[in-house]
């Protein structure tokens, strides 16, 4: 029997909560979904026997949103980040220097002879971000020297980043970070210009025999998964191998038409046994940084 549809209404006093609540019964369209995607967060946090992942692009933590991620983090709602190495890019840069609010459109050309970079409406002053990142990645690491996992090596940089940062916290309780591609960033060209003048080495090798482990340990997995790309991906490759995720919710403004991986939504998963028929999962097609704060608000 379906539920029939609610009006709702709203007042000052109306909290996250409250708004949640209506949209659940409110029908339609995305904000049903949005609702939906809260109620499965909250049972995947709940569930005791489950780990957790939690996948997102670096262009977030150019935003505000990073201090949300950060929250995440800090109250330990996941057990593993799988992202980009622009992630470590962004929340280092922003340890120790500042980015803007810009424009969609802004003038490209006038920005470069500004030495602005543009990140959608966001404006990232150059010195804010590659040589900045260069010589804090040489003050870091200035005396370190083995073979490290990767994640092991962000750990590291995150012991000494002020506790603003995402990296700071997942130094601090041990919650890996898997870039399954780390040479394709600031910090992992730095990483390599590094390798070339003293000995340090990363061993990607190690990431993936991490996240084999935990996907084989778990007894119950799921994933709280913002947009596409390599983390996405990452998060569902290892999952197939044990059956699949239990919870699956998807975040993402991609479109499904042209089969790309980033717009896939959670049903064609099951086709390839990376969420589970069984799966409790829903995929809310919208921007994150308008949705991720009123999910994680039913956590946190």
């Amino acid at each position: 029997m379906h539920l029939p549809v609610r009006d709702y209404t709203l007042s000052p006093t109306t909290s996250i909560t409250d708004l949640l609540a209506a949209w659940r019964h409110s029908g339609g369209f995305t904000a049903r979904l949005v609702a939906e995607a809260a109620d499965i967060l909250r049972a995947m946090v709940a569930d005791a026997e489950c780990t957790r992942f939690l996948a997102f692009p670096a262009c977030i933590v150019a935003t505000g949103l990073r201090g949300v991620l950060r929250q995440l983090v800090e109250r330990r709602v996941f057990h593993c980040l799988v992202t980009t190495c622009g992630t470590l890019d962004h929340d280092i840069a922003r340890s120790f220097a500042d980015y803007f609010a810009g424009s969609f459109f802004a003038d490209d050309i006038q920005l470069r002879k500004e030495g602005v970079h543009r990140l959608g409406n966001i404006f990232i002053p150059l010195q804010n971000y590659g040589p900045l990142i260069e010589q804090k990645m040489r003050e870091l690491l200035c005396d370190t020297t083995g073979v490290f996992a990767p994640h092991e090596l962000w750990w590291r940089i995150g012991e000494q980043l002020p506790p603003t940062s995402i990296l700071h916290w997942t130094a601090r309780y041990r919650i890996p970070v898997i870039v399954p591609a780390p040479y394709d960033g600031a910090v992992g060209y730095q990483v390599w210009q590094l390798q070339q003048t003293q000995h340090l080495q990363i061993d990607p090798k190690k990431d993936e025999d991490l996240i084999n482990d935990l996907v084989w340990e778990a007894k119950h997995l799921g994933a709280l998964i913002i947009g596409g790309g390599v983390a996405k991906h990452h998060v569902i490759w290892w999952s197939q191998f044990r059956g699949g995720l239990d919870y699956a919710i998807y975040i993402t403004t991609a479109t499904e038409y042209d089969g790309s991986l980033s717009g896939a939504r959670t049903h064609e998963a099951i086709s390839w046994g990376k969420v589970r028929a069984t799966a409790r999962h829903i995929t809310v097609p919208g921007e994150a940084t308008l949705i991720l704060p009123l999910l994680a608000a039913s956590v946190l």
